[in-house]
């Protein structure tokens, strides 16, 4: 009788295939890339440009824009005027952090960005940051 002898075709593969997992995460970097521009948040604002350095953020912070025609946002909702004071002071309430950012439009009312500030501050508001651009 002879010898049966296993050719080593037949032994079990001990190998990932990790092309399928390399597939699926170069997509996902493609979708976070187009969307992640689309993710910034707050309205269209032409900001002045200053040389100070940026600010660095802990938590998702609360932006107020004043646009140049003098309309008030929150974030990207836009609040009347007479409303703002009593609006910030809701969101306060249930927030930790009472920081506030200001992006101001640099040919936006003076008189409309004050009052801004001053509702910021009668909400409650304990830091204020003006948000710029860098100087080019």
């Amino acid at each position: 009788m002879g010898a049966i002898r296993r050719s080593s075709a037949h032994h079990p593969l001990s190998e990932i295939n990790v092309t399928p997992f390399v597939d699926v995460m170069l997509v996902l970097l493609i979708i976070f890339m187009v969307t992640a521009p689309m993710m910034q948040q707050g309205v269209d604002v032409d900001l002045p440009e200053t040389t100070t350095q940026p600010i660095r953020v802990k938590d998702e912070p609360l932006i107020l824009t004043v646009q140049k025609d003098g309309k008030v946002h929150i974030g990207r909702r836009e609040i009347p005027q007479a409303e703002l004071r009593e609006k910030l002071a809701a969101i306060f309430e249930g927030r930790d952090s009472r920081e506030l950012f200001l992006r101001a439009d640099k040919e936006a009312p003076y008189g409309v960005v004050v009052k801004a500030l001053a509702a910021a501050r009668e909400a409650g508001a304990t830091k204020l940051g003006m948000v710029t651009e860098p100087e080019k």
